[in-house]
């Protein structure tokens, strides 16, 4: 009986865990099977291939979210390994490959974001107009049941002279944010709008600690009506992921953990609850807020020291409009948020800072930059520094470092200048450096911290040698100007 039973829990388990929603399609039936789908996103994919099975979870939570959208947008798959006639058709030479289909022929190549909210969002804004025109109230009622906040338009009729600004901010924002519009007398007597635009919450983002619809008061203008939208759309603490964080400003106060609206919504609106309560009191203040998961966004949190998120605990952290970081030390309690938004506010609280351990010597000719010691070593007023931002898994670094040491050995004897190197990835960069790719080189001469001067020369020690001879504030004492050697005096 017991081994029947964990049988039975096995079958269970395993078909949980293979169920997809992602459509796998084949030679044999691709062509009969798409070309009943309205619109779908295809993708052809490799089983070996790495950036593939970094896309199938996303992909995957995409394919979910997207089933029950209005309309649904069904996503499907085809491994090319297996399935070469169909791949060869669509001519596929790379993978993943991403094609929008409509009505069995493709629309268009997917260029949009790989991560589940971006995919979402994005195809949604393919799959019909801009703003959906509302036959009646159970249209709202599916927007309704969704997880974000969408706008609607209540109007009397197609004539309406603020329909067309409506239409127009929808055409800007409609692969961001869902739109709908109604010119049914009875629809907007049921909701008690008419002549006005609202931005509504679904039901799973209400909350007792603001209002659940917001209308605009505004001149009936577009891109008055849109700058309304990005500033209003996510409310008092809005769920912020990849695919939207431009529309959180600084400052800005997060909370991350397990938030996720579509296995566990209770529980994700059980802290954020907690959150809104203590927020509310800090409206009018300037400061913004949001939730965000924790797994999700952890190469946020690992800018503040946070490598491996507990989904189960909340993490809160702050930026403000300097772009200073700011960590909430002690587990989340009600008392010890508010606490730490009263500091922050107040500015009593001390920027956290993500750095190595200060250099115990300097001994070498690179000396080394960390977060903690930057001010002292790259802004000396008093010497030229040239800062190398690098990566330890950076090849294009690894081949350089040779040269950077031997450059720093020929101009050792240079008292005036700094041949310097920072590991960006273990280190904040601080502004005005720009850090984008490996490696980044900048030179910072005596009177310009404040604008530092990006390097885009050669890499070969005698290419540094010439910039750094024309660009030094005061000679070179072992090279003139154009970057010969001097001749030294016996």
């Amino acid at each position: 009986m017991v081994r029947s039973f964990s049988f039975l829990v096995f079958v269970a388990l395993a078909s949980t865990t293979l169920a997809s929603d992602v459509l796998e399609f084949t030679d044999a039936n691709f062509d009969s099977r798409i070309k009943d789908l309205e619109i779908a996103l295809v993708e052809f994919y490799a089983p070996w291939c790495g950036h593939c099975k970094r896309l199938a979870p996303q992909y995957e939570e995409a394919a979910t979210r997207l089933k029950s959208s209005d309309p649904p947008v069904p996503l499907v798959k085809v491994d090319c390994t297996a399935e070469t006639a169909v791949c060869g058709k669509y001519g596929v030479s790379g993978y993943p490959t991403l094609k929008i289909f409509k009505n069995g022929e493709v629309s268009s190549d997917y260029n949009g974001p790989r991560e589940a909210d971006g995919i979402v969002k994005y195809m949604k804004s393919k799959a019909g107009p801009s703003s959906r025109l509302l036959k009646d109230a159970s249209g709202l009622d599916k927007l309704m049941a969704g997880q974000e906040p969408f706008v609607v338009a209540f109007f009397s009729s197609e004539s309406a002279s603020g329909l067309s600004a409506f239409k127009q901010a929808a055409d800007s924002l409609s692969e961001d944010f869902a739109f709908a519009h109604s010119v049914s007398a009875d629809i907007n007597s049921k909701f008690g709008f008419n002549d006005q635009v609202v931005i509504m919450r679904p039901t799973v983002l209400q909350s007792k600690f603001e209002d659940n619809k917001l209308a605009y008061s505004g001149a009936m203008d577009s891109g008055a009506l849109r700058a309304w939208i990005e500033a209003n759309i996510y409310g008092m603490v809005g769920h912020r992921t990849s695919g939207n964080s431009k529309y959180f400003k600084q400052p800005l106060v997060t909370a991350y953990y397990g938030v996720d609206y579509e296995r566990n919504p209770k529980g994700t609106n059980y802290w954020r609850n907690r959150i809104m309560k203590v927020a509310k009191k800090y409206t009018g203040t300037g400061l913004h807020f949001s939730v965000a998961n924790s797994k999700a966004m952890s190469f946020e949190l690992s800018e503040f020291g946070v490598d491996s998120p507990d989904e189960q605990k909340v993490y809160v952290a702050a930026k403000n409009d300097k772009g200073q970081k700011f960590k909430m030390a002690e587990d989340f309690t009600m008392d010890a948020f508010d606490a730490f938004l009263t500091d922050l506010q107040a500015g009593r609280l001390t920027p956290y800072l993500k750095s190595e351990p200060e250099p115990e010597s300097q001994s070498a000719p690179v000396k080394i930059a960390v977060a903690k010691n930057f001010d002292k070593l790259v802004n000396d007023p008093t010497k030229d520094v040239l800062i190398e931002f690098y990566a330890p898994w950076c090849g294009h670094c690894k081949s350089l470092a040779p040269k950077y040491d031997e450059l720093a050995e020929k101009l050792s004897g240079e008292t005036d200048l700094v041949i310097a190197k920072m590991d960006a990835t273990a280190n904040d960069v601080p502004p005005p450096y720009d850090v984008r790719g490996f490696p980044t080189i900048y030179f910072a001469p005596k009177g310009g911290k404040s604008q530092p001067k990006q390097y885009q020369g050669g890499r070969e020690v005698n290419d540094f040698i010439t910039y750094l001879a024309k660009e030094a504030t005061d000679e070179l004492r072992g090279y003139d100007r154009a970057g010969n050697r001097k001749k030294q005096d016996l």
